[in-house]
């Protein structure tokens, strides 16, 4: 491994991804390279080679900044699930590679969609260090572990059948109900891949604090264990309910098959927290078959949103089999359906609390 200083002049030319955006740039001062295994979360100086799908960068104020053949950029090394996009992994060495997602992630190209275009090429530079030549990770810069979640907010869940079911629209429009119903809210994306664009709409619908897993240190939650989940899980949400909102708006990505995703809700501190799940899907039998996946894990949806809803026959057939409201994505930000769902969620929190009152282990 070899080690060369990074100097200020040419730290100011670099652009900074959003996934960089809890690192404190002053302890960036030296260049790491040679023979080099990279991690997941590992920060990297890259070079752009060649443009492809992603031609412009999520900066860390979420603004998209063009970029241009031997531009440098700092991104971080990760892992992407996205099937309507693409699916890649860590490299195990420093080699030409694909930026993989706008905020910044750094992978070796697995997979892509049909429809997108040759990811764009980069070539790694060095990994970012600091004086001392340790490396740089985004584990180094997430938020304190909280002892404990302070279980009085409710708790609401977005999670749909895939990626681009309607979950984010559906956040944000959740956020604005709640919001304009008269209630102080929280929000976070809990898993997915590091973007500001989903961030930056929970902000401007109205939450505050708002947060996602990068503010936990990871830049992405694609194949982490279990216990990762939990930390996750238990940072974030610690975080959110330490603001004492009345309510936390949390987004779920990709769809319930999805490896991470499936292990979330089986976690009891993630499943138990929860009051209820707004369920988004394509169709009306995505919305069956997600309720009945979700049932069967005790996780109660309280009704269905997302892409269907732009279809009125839809809307009645999701209606006709799941037996729960249906609201258009966009209604989600009135405060009179926003009120409805608050009643829901209060309801099944008082149901949880009798059970739990009268279970054996209650009285014993």
């Amino acid at each position: 491994m070899h080690s060369q200083p990074l100097e200020e002049p040419r730290k100011r030319r670099i652009k900074w991804a959003y996934t960089t955006r809890n690192l404190d740039q002053n302890l960036v001062v030296r260049l790491l390279t040679g023979n080099i295994t990279p991690s997941a979360g590992d920060l990297l100086l890259a070079r752009v080679d060649q443009l492809g799908q992603h031609r412009k960068l999520e900066l860390t104020t979420s603004r998209r900044a063009e970029m241009f053949e031997d531009d440098e950029i700092a991104v971080v090394f990760g892992n992407r699930y996205a099937p309507d996009q693409f699916e890649a992994i860590v490299p195990d060495k420093l080699e030409p590679c694909r930026l993989v997602a706008a905020g910044g992630v750094a992978a070796r190209l697995l997979n892509s969609h049909s429809k997108m275009k040759r990811a764009t090429k980069i070539t790694p530079l060095g990994i970012l260090a600091n004086a001392d030549d340790t490396p740089l990770n985004l584990s180094g810069f997430g938020l304190a572990l909280p002892a404990t979640i302070n279980p009085e907010p409710l708790v609401v869940v977005v999670a749909g059948t895939s990626m681009n079911a309607g979950k984010t629209t559906a956040c944000s429009s959740l956020v604005k109900g709640f919001v304009r119903f008269g209630l102080q809210v929280a929000a976070a994306k809990i898993t997915g891949t590091g973007a500001g664009a989903d961030y930056r709409s929970l902000v401007d619908a109205g939450a505050d604090p708002v947060f996602d897993f990068v503010d936990a240190g990871y830049v992405s939650t694609y194949r982490v264990d279990r216990h990762d989940l939990l930390n996750i899980v238990m940072t974030i949400g610690g975080h959110l309910a330490a603001a004492n909102p009345d309510i936390i708006v949390l987004e779920v990505a990709d769809g319930l098959l999805q490896r991470e995703t499936s292990r979330l809700f089986q976690i009891p501190e993630f499943s138990d927290w929860v009051d209820g799940v707004v369920f988004a899907a394509n169709d009306a039998l995505g919305a069956q078959a997600g309720v009945a996946w979700l049932g069967a894990r005790q996780l109660p949806v309280i009704a269905i949103t997302g892409v269907l809803t732009s279809s009125p026959l839809a809307i009645r057939e999701a209606e006709a089999v799941t037996g729960l409201p249906v609201y258009n994505t966009m209604a989600l930000s009135r405060s009179a359906v926003a009120s409805l769902i608050h009643d829901c969620l209060r309801s099944r929190r008082r149901q949880h609390l009798r059970a739990e009152a009268a279970s054996p282990r209650s009285e014993s």
